[in-house]
Order: C-alpha cells, then structure tokens, then sequence
C-alpha cells in the first residue's frame, strides 16, 4: 500500500539516515543477543571459508554439486557480512542510525543476493534431480561448462534485481527522521515508510518476485516431486536410503530458507512490524548462512571423507 504522508516537492526534509530499531531496548538483553549473533557470525565465516577452501583443495568434490555448493557458501559469506556485521557494530558503537547511502547499498547487495541464492538452490535441486532420475544423462545435462553457465546465469539475475530494485528505490523520498524496526535495511519495509508515491517500486518487486523467486520455487517442488517419486519406486530399502542421503541436506537448507522467505515476503501482514516477523528475518539472513556449511558437512558422507583425506595429506 502507498503512503502519502508527503510528496516531493511539499514542506519535506528528506531523510539522510535511518534509525534501525533491532530488538530490544533492554541493555541485558542487548549484550545477550549481541554475543549469540557474534558467535553465530564466527560460526558462519569459518563455516562457509572452510567449506569453500575443502571444495577447491579436495579432488573428491569437483562435482557439480559442490560447484554449486561452493558459490552458495560464498553468496552466504557476503549475506552475513553485510547483515550480521554491520549489526554487531552498531550494538557494539551503540549507533542505531545508518546514512540513507549505506541502507540504498545494503538493499542493492541483499537483493542481488537473496536472488543468486534462490537460483543457486534450484540448480542444486535439479541437480539432485538429474543424478537419481536420470544418471546415465548426468555426465552429459550437468557438464562443467553448463554448470558454469548456470553459475553465471544465477549471478546476473541476481545482479539485474538488485539493479531494478534500486531504480524503484531512487524514486522514493523519505521525509524527517525514519524508524526502521528491523536490524537491517529491507526493502519491503522501506516502501512502507516511504512519503512518496511507491506504485512504481512495488511493482519492481512484485514483478521481480514473480519472475525470478517463483519459478525457482517450482523448480526445487517439481524436481523432489520426481526424486521423492524416484525414490520409492526403489526396491531395496538400502537403495531408497542411498538415494534419499544425496539429497537430505539440501533439502533440509531449502526448507529453512524458502520457509523464512515465504513467511516474510508472502503472508500478507499490517504495516506493524511483529516481533515473530523479526525472527523470520534472522532465520534466512543470519541463520541459514550459518546452517548451511553445517548441514553439508555434518549429514554429507563425501564432505566427511574429504576432510578426512585432506588432513591426512597435512
């Protein structure tokens, strides 16, 4: 829904900075919180850096798979940093204000992200797909140079909804002092603040929503529809729990991510910002880059062996 509390060009002082709430004014709870999200911020760097440094240095995973794998820990590395970091210095400065360039940056990076990411678990998912359905194909559908194209491919769509997420946003104006009451600068919530006409910037993001976050949904629904039906037509129980391992951790990472997305971004809410709809936003933003790496390497057979192999090697 638009606002107009007030138009371009109307006894307006457009805002230079906005003030992110966070979560609590409470000084305990504060360092409670900030302390969790540090060490979740630790947990997620070595994570991801370790998972992306055991991809390159191990020959046991140069798979497409883990190609994939490697660019999601990547594009996690960058999520949280712009995310979490910044969080953790503001508690720590006790600086609630960020300058309006900082937040426009911070909304370009996450949306080209958040969309990257979304891609990136669709080909991991049709991935999945081809190697049980198909995999006297898998050689063929998932060569190396197809893989880097998806790569690529995920990369500048990403790239090109970051850019036309920016473009509505350099229309908005906002007026005096705004409160954002979450811990990073959200697009959706910055359209609701606005004091200008935003027919335009929701457009862009209901349109990029449709075009780009939708069909990776039916790709990661439609290609478990066909392993899980794959699956069961196994006949040995040994089989059914071989095939069922390969794909266990992405979709333990897809359930989490897309579950907190939907959440934030397709249940229909009021204007007021809910404690839950807070923690939704953790859940895809600081969480699930930091459960990511631990999933693949807690429930994945191969990344065991490799980090076993690598260190023998040491």
């Amino acid at each position: 829904t638009a606002h107009f509390e007030g138009m371009p060009g109307s006894n307006c002082t457009q805002a230079t900075e906005f003030s992110l709430a966070g979560f609590t004014e409470d000084p305990a709870t504060q360092v409670t919180l900030f302390l969790l999200f540090l060490l979740t911020y630790l947990v997620t760097i070595l994570g991801n850096l370790g998972m992306i440094t055991l991809i390159r240095a191990s020959p046991l995973l140069h798979s497409p798979m883990y190609y994939f794998l490697g660019n999601l820990a990547f594009v996690n590395l960058c999520t949280s940093t712009i995310i979490t970091l910044r969080m953790l210095a503001g508690v720590l400065l006790e600086k609630k204000g960020m300058a309006y360039a900082w937040c426009m940056t911070q909304v370009f990076t996450i949306d080209l992200f958040l969309v990257t990411e979304c891609f990136l678990l669709a080909m991991m998912a049709y991935d999945r797909y081809v190697a049980i359905c198909h995999p006297l194909l898998y050689p063929l559908v998932m060569s190396p140079e197809r893989c880097s194209h998806l790569v690529t491919g995920s990369y500048l769509l990403g790239l090109t909804n970051g850019v036309g997420q920016a473009i509505g946003m350099s229309s908005l104006s906002f007026c005096g002092s705004s409160t954002i009451h979450l811990f990073f600068c959200d697009i959706s919530v910055l359209i609701s603040h606005s004091t200008s006409d935003t027919t335009l910037s929701l457009i862009i993001l209901r349109t990029a929503s449709s075009l780009l976050g939708v069909p990776t949904i039916l790709v990661v629904l439609a290609s478990y529809v066909a392993i899980i039906s794959t699956i069961l037509s196994i006949s040995s129980a040994e089989g059914k729990r071989k095939a069922f391992s390969t794909c266990a951790s992405h979709l333990t990472a897809v359930t989490t991510f897309y579950g907190a997305l939907i959440f934030m971004y397709l249940i229909p809410r009021s204007h007021s910002f809910r404690a839950v709809d807070k923690w939704a936003a953790v859940l895809y933003t600081v969480v699930t880059p930091m459960l990511n790496p631990l999933i693949y390497s807690l429930r994945n057979q191969e990344v065991k062996e490799a980090w076993k192999r690598l260190r023998k090697t040491k």
